[in-house]
């Protein structure tokens, strides 16, 4: 997932392309780990500060800070060349995104899967999907539009504009819909959460890529490619950390990460059907909708991830939900990235987009 400071990534690399593959592999090395090793584990569960586990914040920083230095913030001056697929940007991920995330949370896993699922954990569980409804997608959506020819402006704009939101946004609708769901919330640990892994990330990120960003922009390329391979190794570290903490539930009732998989997969398509066809009905260029529908579709697991370890602990539930998250995030999104390249023809007969393309 390389990058230039105006333009998206070339395309899905070989690691991004099997990360399902790269956890599901360290899923199970994790779980053999927890059981051959459980007081060493025990031991890295126990390292904490404010609710923080120390061990999985180094990682998730390895994994964000790389990220986020692809983000150029001036690019938000750009938001107005495209204000109607900025618009249904906004609606998708801010006002429609983690409220249907918790509707389709409880319609499975609280009611229509209840009796498959341990009762303690459930309301965990439903925790950790609202984390992963509440952070839309940053650096892999560059990889998405670029497979879909999205435009390069358009999409640095909207994910600028959506990390700003995310700044200010992400603790409040947590909050809340935590509380419409009657799980008590940490506040404290949750504005913790959100300094440790939202706004010092952003601040570190944009101080490197001010730093490196000189010139013919060559140095922070090559600076960002030489640490991208330290962020996708971090994220396999934490699978392999939060399963050999969680083995002992995993292997008790394997169907779980099934079960936990199934909302996940109904928000990402309904949340990608919904921004599409939206982006048509008002005529939107086909190269804006798709980075526009993706985007929202796709979730930024890493924050959640650590907010969900940060919350509710590296054995709970909602940290188990989170990875659930990153497990399924790569098939079904280039699942959705091949029906947008499909379904070109039948986007642009659209008399709106016709129209608008032919202006």
């Amino acid at each position: 997932m390389s990058d230039t400071t105006q333009s998206p990534a070339p395309g899905i690399s070989f690691f991004e392309k099997w990360l399902t593959a790269w956890v599901t592999g360290c899923i199970i090395v994790g779980i053999l780990l927890g059981k051959a090793f459980p007081g060493a584990f025990a031991a890295l569960s126990g390292m904490e500060v404010a609710s923080v586990n120390i061990p999985v914040a180094v990682l998730i920083w390895l994994m964000i800070v790389p990220m986020l230095m692809k983000i150029d913030f001036a690019a938000m001056l750009q938001v107005g060349r495209h204000w109607r697929g900025i618009g249904v940007t906004l609606l998708a991920n801010w006002a429609i995104k983690p409220f249907s995330m918790v509707i389709f949370g409880w319609l499975t896993l609280g009611w229509l899967f209840r009796p498959l699922l341990p009762e303690a954990q459930i309301e965990s569980y439903i925790a950790g999907l609202i984390l992963l409804g509440a952070a839309p997608c940053t650096a892999m959506v560059f990889v998405w539009s670029n497979l879909t020819r999205g435009d390069p402006a358009f999409t640095l704009s909207q994910v600028a504009l959506n990390d700003a939101i995310m700044v200010i946004a992400f603790a409040p609708i947590v909050a809340l819909l935590l509380g419409v769901s009657s799980i008590v919330v940490p506040w404290e640990t949750l504005l913790i959460s959100v300094a440790l892994f939202i706004v010092v990330p952003v601040i570190v990120a944009q101080v490197l890529r001010s730093a490196l960003g000189g010139g013919d922009g060559s140095r922070l390329a090559d600076f960002t490619h030489a640490v991208q391979p330290f962020s996708i190794t971090a994220l396999l570290l934490t699978v392999v950390l939060l399963f050999a903490f969680q083995g002992g539930q995993i292997l008790a009732q394997p169907s779980v990460i099934g079960l936990i998989a199934v909302p996940i997969f109904l928000q990402t398509v309904f949340i990608f059907a919904f921004a599409y066809v939206l982006n048509r009905t008002i005529g939107e260029e086909h190269c804006i909708a798709g980075p526009s529908a993706l985007i929202g579709a796709s979730n930024f697991f890493e924050l959640a991830v650590a907010t969900a370890i940060s919350l509710f602990g590296i054995n709970s539930g909602a940290a188990l939900a989170t990875v659930v998250g990153v497990l399924i995030e790569v098939p079904v999104m280039l699942a959705l990235v091949a029906v947008v390249n499909r379904s070109r023809g039948w986007y642009e007969r659209n008399p709106a987009v016709s129209a608008r393309n032919a202006g």
